[in-house]
């Protein structure tokens, strides 16, 4: 397994993330948004597997405190622009991809490996 957790460290989901692969013993990269962003590569790669719709957090303070429920805008420019918006946590295993806390996928994982 290659896992890695996209996220925050103040995100309380993405929190619960990390003490389940850590309870788990399984090694894990933690990437915090807040001091790198997707690059669009990466956001490529997601979106495979993740509709962009499902991506972006339309209930984040982020979103309400730019106004963007009023407002036409370009999902993939914003997530890139601004990867906070993001919902959180997003966990990569490598082609595989959860958004949110899932941890009935990640024990079929842990179980498949």
């Amino acid at each position: 397994m290659n896992i890695q957790i996209i996220g925050t460290k103040k995100c309380k989901e993405t929190q619960k993330a990390e003490r389940f692969f850590k309870e788990r013993r399984i090694p894990f990269h933690f990437r915090d948004l807040n001091e790198k962003g997707l690059a669009k590569g990466e956001l490529d790669n997601i979106t495979r597997v993740i509709p962009l719709e499902d991506l972006i957090d339309r209930e984040s303070k982020r979103f309400k405190d730019r106004g963007m429920q009023f407002m036409v805008f370009d999902i993939e420019e914003e997530l890139l622009s601004d990867s906070l918006l993001l919902k959180t946590p997003v966990i990569r295993n490598e082609k595989l991809v959860t958004v949110g806390y899932q941890p009935d996928v990640w024990k079929v994982w842990v179980k498949n490996n």
